[in-house]
């Protein structure tokens, strides 16, 4: 049997995926940023072998991605997030023709064909407000765990309006709200609110089709789940396994190069994002 394996190294986490010939998940990582992108992508993969209970010499392909996927020295190859996620989404729900990404530090929207091929796609300006970097300060400023923030805010009964557009400046936003005297659960259901107000706004500068589906690892928090839906009109597919998207599909890619490409699900080029 031989393997193949795609390392996604994240502004904030790393995730390793590797399939079998027959494109089964058989072993998978996830590790928080450490100071080296490098060592995190090696540690990464050897956990995923690990998991799959293989060893190095047994996978024969592995293509990086995201954030830092040069840092992925160790791969033969190097393709975007924005292919990766594409062709991930579409592996997990095969009637994506939408994917909305939020991580840690950019959010992508893209329209996708059905075999996973990129049709278009636009990505957030330089600001990070609707992004997970975004709830980071909140967090911060609540000092709640990330994991906490979606439950608490759907208890919300009178959303705050957050009006900062500025990472840096949510902190001090959000304090001061706290101080008039307004819950915690409203401060937090107001900087949801405004996260999904601009990732819509995204999705739909390059047109919303059914399905859409929500990858990375903002798609684990609820009250974003909803509120996307809210504000896109329609439901969105969220797999458990959303967070490993990019990873998935950098496998998937993987798997062309050793057992057959697919000319449709040719990946944007891998200079850019």
């Amino acid at each position: 049997m031989k393997y193949v394996a795609g390392v996604d190294v994240g502004s904030t986490q790393t995730k390793a995926i590797i399939l079998d010939e027959n494109e089964t998940v058989v072993g998978r990582a996830l590790l928080d940023m450490e100071l080296s992108m490098v060592t995190v992508a090696q540690d990464a993969f050897r956990a995923a072998l690990e998991s799959a209970g293989i060893s190095e010499g047994d996978v024969v392909y592995v293509v990086g991605t995201g954030y830092g996927r040069y840092k992925v020295t160790f791969g033969r190859e190097q393709v975007t997030e924005i292919s990766c996620h594409a062709r991930g989404a579409v592996k997990l729900f095969p009637g994506t023709r939408t994917v909305l990404d939020v991580g840690g530090q950019d959010t992508k929207a893209i329209r996708v064909g059905n075999e996973g091929q990129v049709d278009d796609f636009t990505m957030n300006d330089k600001c990070a407000a609707g992004t997970g970097r975004f709830l980071g300060a909140a967090s911060y400023a609540l000092e709640i765990p990330l994991s906490e923030l979606g439950p608490l805010a759907m208890k919300s009964t009178n959303p705050v309006r957050i009006t900062t557009t500025c990472t840096v400046f949510a902190e001090t936003e959000i304090i001061s709200h706290l101080a008039k005297g307004n819950a915690t659960e409203d401060v937090l259901m107001g900087v949801h609110q405004s996260i999904a107000q601009r990732c819509a706004s995204l999705a739909r500068r390059v047109g919303i089709a059914p399905e859409v589906t929500f990858t990375g690892g903002v798609s684990r928090n609820v009250a974003m789940v909803r509120l996307l839906e809210a504000e896109l009109g329609t439901a969105i597919n969220v797999s458990p396994d959303a967070h490993f998207c990019g990873a998935l599909g950098a496998a998937l890619f993987a798997h062309d190069r050793v057992f057959g490409s697919k000319e449709a699900a040719a990946p944007v080029a891998t200079g850019g994002r």
